[in-house]
């Protein structure tokens, strides 16, 4: 596994990384399509971002992936990746600090020697009713999923505005993008941002051949959903999802990867929901709930 080094940024790059005073596009004449060959996957050490980051892996690309507090994860990623024949490099991002994920950003595509596609994958939550929510656990919420994911979009469409290649973003949402769920308002108030943020990146960045999209997962078996990474088990029964079982997280990884190909360069603005059929089941919940437990978290 190589550790990330210096190779200069993409040609034509900007040394502020910006695009002011940069002559306004023709968005018909797209750079021409073709598929990543450096990736950077947020939040790769485990669940969604390590099958994505397994995914995307292929000869003669590179593969960047961080994690937050499990290294171990993160090397055992970077491991696979280098497994299937792409090069792999490992950095530790907490986006506590929203900012660092500009910096690290930044160091990778330097290692890279240029970024392709950005894929959104970390994430935190919380579980606790608006009344007794603290305000610092709502901040955090806020910070890491939102902001964070912010700096770190930023960081790499500036930077793939300045190669003219074009580029893929990709952020993982969730059903809760477009839901919301007792005892998560914080969470559920980031996935909605995020998804805002998503639509009005993919107008803006549409016109540098610059496409953005959102994946919204309902429930996977990783270690977020207190599963593991393994496939879901038969006896992992949920009567309330269509499919009757939790998803896996290659399932969304194949999605993640058909976004970040040449085969969607026409797909901007989306969110592409990965549940089961989950999101469906409101009116049935409505009518088939028979206790009030639901209202707690």
């Amino acid at each position: 596994m190589t550790q990330a080094t210096a190779q200069g940024r993409d040609q034509g790059t900007d040394q502020g990384g910006g695009t002011a005073g940069a002559p306004t596009p023709d968005p018909r004449e797209v750079p021409e399509v073709h598929d990543p060959e450096r990736v950077l996957v947020v939040g790769g050490d485990s669940g969604i971002g390590r099958a994505v980051a397994v995914a995307l892996a292929a000869p003669g690309r590179h593969v960047a992936l961080t994690y937050s507090s499990d290294e171990a994860g993160g090397r055992a990623t970077g491991e696979e990746v280098e497994a299937a024949g792409a090069t792999a490099h490992v950095r530790h991002l907490d986006l506590a600090t929203p900012t660092d994920g500009a910096a690290v950003v930044e160091e990778l595509a330097d290692a890279m020697g240029g970024i392709d596609a950005l894929v959104l994958c970390s994430g935190t939550g919380s579980s606790q009713l608006v009344l007794d929510l603290p305000f610092e656990q709502w901040r955090e919420v806020l910070t890491i999923d939102l902001d964070g994911f912010f700096c770190c979009l930023q960081a790499a469409a500036r930077r793939m505005v300045a190669s003219g290649r074009g580029g893929r973003v990709v952020a993982i949402t969730s059903v809760h993008e477009h839901a919301p769920r007792v005892g998560a308002a914080a969470y559920c108030a980031a996935k909605g941002g995020l998804g805002l943020l998503v639509r009005t990146a993919a107008l803006e960045l549409a016109e540098h051949g610059i496409t953005v999209n959102a994946v919204a997962p309902g429930e996977i078996a990783t270690p977020m959903t207190g599963q593991t990474d393994d496939a879901p088990t038969r006896d992992a029964r949920r009567p309330g999802i269509p499919v009757a079982r939790p998803g896996d997280a290659r399932e969304v990884a194949a999605v993640v990867e058909l976004l970040c190909s040449a085969r969607a360069a026409y797909v901007t603005g989306a969110s592409w929901v990965v549940d089961g059929g989950m999101l469906n089941m409101g009116p049935m919940a409505g009518s088939h709930l028979t206790q009030d437990d639901w209202r707690r978290p």
